[in-house]
């Protein structure tokens, strides 16, 4: 018989058969008592406490119910045999894909890609309107949404594509996922393509790429030149492709736009092949020089082209919200998949970007941002070029970011990791690529520049590039 040492809290809030309870637990979870270890009786233990025998009974069959403890009957309780528990702590350092994201939810640095202006954001009413969605998601009937995103945002998405990048669709095409990587996901699963080949632009997203391999694809290389991705390069790397992931748009990260006939080849490509494109939009509207082109899809007539876009860099990145028009014929599949293993965010969150975007607000504020960008962009080019050296110096002027080329003896790569103790987050070029040669290069976004600190920061980013810190 095991000897147990119990202490009860009588003028305590928790109940006498709790603490019973809590005690036996813990002192099977530290391996005091091991498994096989008969209890004492209700009686005996009872007696030892003071306590009614109710009281140890209830505390005996809650260590039952959860499979502490087994009850044997006349045989008595016996402690059960359980898995040792992991003894590993939580390590803060161990981030998912710490090559692509160093710190996560901090407020963004010089030069830092991919996040929208933190000064620029208009907070009061943006504000305003998630109180209110919170309120009428709250007040909502209790039920499973829509896994293929709420209808009226839907809506919102198609009417938007068909102004502002020339995409006809329904809203019965578009699906609300979980920014880019959950559009990605949908897709793959969709398309049942894992195990495929799959055409990435060289250079091009390093995520979209690990995201592939995850998925089981073969990653191929395919170059782009000022036309874009080249076909009848990929037709000869990867000639089995299923899949081609292109930026065409606003190359990512170099810049160009796909020209005309390069999409319509592409396009004839994923017919001939019976192959898809997904279509990255990654800046959607934002494109700072003039117009943005039409979407690739506008031009499909066979069904291939999968529209991705989201709102991480227009509104801001911590919504996690995104959108893919998916061909007409394809609408049952994909919504079958999202029912099943990739649904559409919060209710509020979308509820929140509906108003936002009805009500005219998000035109307004991507017109407003268009005119910022530009302007901090040229800024950032006439100071880089103002200390330009043979070391450094402006290449491109690509979506919402500036190319500085290396000289090749540079590492950029140490000069990002580097940067990072002074509070500036370039992006290295290298990683960016597949293939070698790798161009030295950094990536400078221009959405949180400060025009006030913008000679410091670039001059601080010639002495890390001349090797002075």
């Amino acid at each position: 018989m095991t000897t147990l040492s119990v202490r009860l809290d009588r003028s305590g809030r928790t109940s006498l058969s709790a603490q019973i309870y809590g005690s036996l637990r813990d002192a099977i979870q530290s391996g005091q008592l091991a498994a096989g270890a008969r209890l004492p009786s209700w009686s005996d233990l009872a007696a030892q406490l003071g306590v009614s025998r109710g009281t140890v009974r209830a505390a005996y069959e809650r260590l039952i119910d959860e499979q502490f403890a087994i009850g044997l009957g006349a045989a008595g309780t016996r402690v059960a045999a359980r898995p040792v528990p992991a003894t590993a702590g939580w390590s803060p350092e161990a981030s998912p894909l710490p090559d692509l994201f160093y710190d996560f939810s901090s407020a963004p640095l010089a030069f830092q890609m991919g996040v929208p202006s933190q000064d620029a954001f208009p907070f009061k009413l943006w504000s305003r309107i998630q109180a209110r969605a919170a309120r009428r998601a709250a007040a909502a009937p209790v039920g499973y949404p829509d896994p293929r995103g709420e209808p009226d945002l839907r809506r919102e998405i198609a009417a938007y594509l068909g102004v502002s990048r020339g995409l006809r669709c329904s809203p019965s095409q578009v699906f609300v996922t979980a920014g880019f990587s959950g559009a990605l996901n949908l897709t793959i699963r969709a398309l049942r393509v894992e195990g495929r080949q799959a055409w990435l632009e060289d250079p091009g997203f390093p995520l979209t790429r690990t995201a592939l391999g995850l998925a089981g694809m073969t990653v191929a290389a395919v170059p782009v030149d000022p036309e874009g991705i080249d076909i009848d390069a990929g037709t000869r790397i990867a000639p089995e492709a299923a899949l081609a992931v292109v930026t065409p748009g606003q190359q990512a990260p170099l810049g160009m736009t796909m020209s005309l006939a390069r999409r319509i080849s592409l396009l004839s490509w994923a017919k001939r092949h019976d192959a898809w494109i997904v279509e990255d939009d990654y800046l959607g509207e934002l494109q700072l020089k003039g117009r943005a082109t039409p979407a690739l899809a506008s031009l499909d007539r066979d069904g291939r082209v999968l529209h991705i876009g989201t709102f991480s860099k227009t509104i801001s990145p911590a919504l996690r919200l995104g959108f893919i028009v998916v061909p007409p014929d394809m609408t049952r599949r994909f919504g079958d998949v999202a029912a099943c293993l990739a649904p559409a965010p919060a209710a509020s969150v979308q509820h929140a970007v509906t108003e936002f975007m009805h009500e005219g607000h998000y035109l307004r504020h991507l017109r407003r941002m268009k005119r910022l960008y530009a302007a901090r962009q040229a800024a950032l080019v006439r100071c880089l070029q103002d200390q330009a050296t043979d070391s450094l110096k402006v290449q491109a002027a690509a979506g919402m970011t500036v190319v500085a080329a290396l000289a090749p003896s540079v590492s950029d790569v140490d000069i990002a990791l580097r940067a990072r103790a002074f509070g500036l987050a370039p992006v290295p070029l290298s990683p960016w690529y597949m293939d070698d040669p790798r161009r030295q290069g950094l990536l400078l976004g221009v959405t949180n520049l400060d025009e006030t600190t913008l000679a410091a920061n670039c001059s601080r980013l010639q002495e890390l590039v001349r090797g002075r810190h």
